[in-house]
């Protein structure tokens, strides 16, 4: 060993002894769960194709609120008004995490009742049962006019609170 290496070497061992005995450090503290806001109501477009209570179940089966299951027309006044406020986010406020899979009654009507979905009106908005079909627990039609999303949700607000 040389000279130099010789009188190091106290000082290498009293600082690895240092470094030995010292406690480790605690992990830091771990951040508090961010609080999670409500989600805003979403607009989900149906599949055009394939079973409809196979696509409730798979949309129902996603984490998120609630799930509606909405049928109109681009033809319905109604229909239209209440997807452009949600769109605009109008209803934010009072649909705080409902969700609503859309289904259009020309293209989907055969499929639609296949799965109890059934309505003399649209737009018909309707609670989903564990395998995907129509619970019976519904509304549907609406007024045309600027009361149109007033109208519709005088009755949505109650059906997807668990009110009838």
């Amino acid at each position: 060993m040389s000279p130099r290496r010789r009188r190091l070497a106290p000082l290498s061992l009293a600082l690895a002894g240092t470094f030995a005995c010292a406690e480790p450090a605690s992990p830091p503290a771990p951040a508090p769960p961010a609080e999670l806001e409500p989600a805003k109501p979403r607009l989900i477009a149906a599949p055009e194709a394939g079973d409809v209570a196979a696509a409730v179940r798979e949309e129902a089966a996603r984490a998120g609120g609630t799930l509606v299951v909405t049928v109109g027309a681009d033809w319905c006044e109604p229909c239209r008004a209440f997807h452009d406020a949600v769109k605009a986010g109008q209803l934010d406020a009072r649909l705080m995490g409902v969700r609503f899979l859309e289904f259009d009654i020309d293209r989907d009507r055969a499929r639609l009742e296949a799965a109890g979905y059934k309505s003399r009106f649209i737009p018909l908005f309707a609670l989903p049962d564990a395998e995907g079909r129509a619970s019976g627990k519904q509304i549907e039609g609406g007024i045309k006019g600027p009361r149109a999303v007033e109208h519709i949700m005088a009755r949505l607000g109650p059906l997807v609170a668990g009110k009838p």
